[in-house]
């Protein structure tokens, strides 16, 4: 399948206003999601917002076989979470720790993840164990199997970090630790959307996604999923009587899908907007997606290591739609707004984000680029050339 580019622009309304290369950080979404999520929002102010939940009941229920269907899950393995980072707690949090089991994960890992790495490895005595990078720069497969052992409790990395163009070889690892019989949570915040993900041939046990990047969907929405298979008896850290049901004064039981890891409210015109994202997602197909946006980064980092001073940075054997570069002697940030004014979205990935990657290879900072569907090859010659002059 050929994606209809002029179709996919004239569909997104900001094409109209900036030149976005920041889907990594919030992606532009479509008409037609828009339409979905404000037309549900002004139901809830005409009609009532319980009134509006129960006559949208039936695309309330299709967001969880839409986004199962986009991650190769079934439907009563997802849940719905405000974010990425709430569905990866919700998974972290609701595994019992105790001294001396051991945490391992990558040196490109997120900083809110290894946050709370930290946090239980100082309440409980757990350890956490980086497992060093390869050659390539991503996660070495022959450490990992050697760092496992009768203490590992969990092996937790991020499919795509937040500061490259680097693609984790999630299946791999999956392999192993299902090998193993080790619980697996994958971070696919800015991988889902991005590039395919199926969960059956990842083998992880948790993956939390976001819905503001690649998705395109609205902003507080996101999921996790829960494989039913290895996860089903695992209690939520936190419930409600939306995730349990009190059925004596002393006594409560517990959903044996993956909803006991929602909340009872939530943002309903999300829930709707995050489905419909999915749709549009499963319509045109993540192989041609995955396809396009290779072709734009690629094409992006060929641009750039033509401008002298620009060194690229991005690691990985696969290379993403995230492109990531330091220009010599100049503040990145300076650099990022002077585009702003241009109407050019790009943004700086820092050490804040990712200390064990970007410290380790003296790198302070990167100015980062990422492209999706909407973008064309005379808008990186636009940004490139913006860049050139500034530079």
């Amino acid at each position: 399948m050929t994606l209809d580019l002029a179709r996919l622009r004239a569909e997104t309304p900001g094409c109209a206003h900036v030149l976005h290369l920041n889907a990594a950080g919030s992606a532009l979404p479509s008409q037609r999601t828009l339409d979905a999520t404000v037309n549900h929002l002004q139901l809830e102010a005409e009609i009532g917002g319980y009134e509006a939940a129960a006559k949208a009941h039936d695309d309330l229920e299709g967001f969880y076989p839409a986004v199962a269907k986009l991650i190769g899950a079934k439907a009563d393995e997802i849940a719905f979470v405000e974010n990425a980072t709430r569905a990866w707690d919700l998974a972290f949090y609701s595994l019992d720790f105790k001294p001396g089991d051991r945490i391992l994960t990558c040196v490109s890992e997120y900083s809110s993840n290894y946050i709370s790495y930290l946090q239980v490895a100082r309440k409980t005595g757990a350890e956490i164990v980086v497992v060093p990078d390869d050659n390539y720069g991503q996660i070495d497969l022959g450490a990992l199997e050697r760092a496992i052992d009768k203490r590992t409790k969990l092996v937790s990395i991020s499919h795509v970090p937040t500061q490259g163009g680097l693609v984790q070889p999630a299946e791999a690892v999956g392999k192993i630790t299902n090998d193993a019989g080790i619980l697996y949570l994958l971070d696919a915040c800015q991988s889902v959307g991005q590039l395919p993900v199926d969960v059956t041939k990842v083998g992880c046990d948790f993956l939390s996604v976001t819905g503001r990047k690649y998705m395109r969907a609205p902003r507080g929405t996101g999921f996790l999923y829960a494989k039913r298979a290895t996860t089903s008896q695992i209690e939520p850290l936190l419930l409600d009587n939306h995730a349990a049901k009190w059925t004596d004064d002393n006594a409560y039981t517990v959903r044996d899908d993956a909803r006991r890891f929602e909340n009872w409210e939530r943002y309903f015109a999300g829930v709707i907007g995050l489905k419909v994202a999915a749709d549009q997602i499963n319509e045109l197909g993540m192989e041609p997606i995955w396809a396009r946006l290779r072709e734009l980064a690629d094409g992006l980092r060929e641009r750039l290591a033509t401008l002298k001073g620009v060194k690229l940075t991005d690691l990985g054997k696969v290379k993403g739609a995230i492109v990531t570069f330091a220009v010599e002697g100049k503040d990145h940030n300076e650099l990022k707004a002077r585009l702003r004014e241009q109407a050019i979205n790009v943004t700086v990935s820092t050490q804040f984000s990712s200390r064990l990657d970007l410290k380790g290879r003296g790198l302070l900072n990167v100015m980062r680029a990422s492209v999706h569907v909407y973008n064309t090859e005379d808008e990186l010659d636009r940004f490139v050339a913006a860049l050139e002059k500034i530079i």
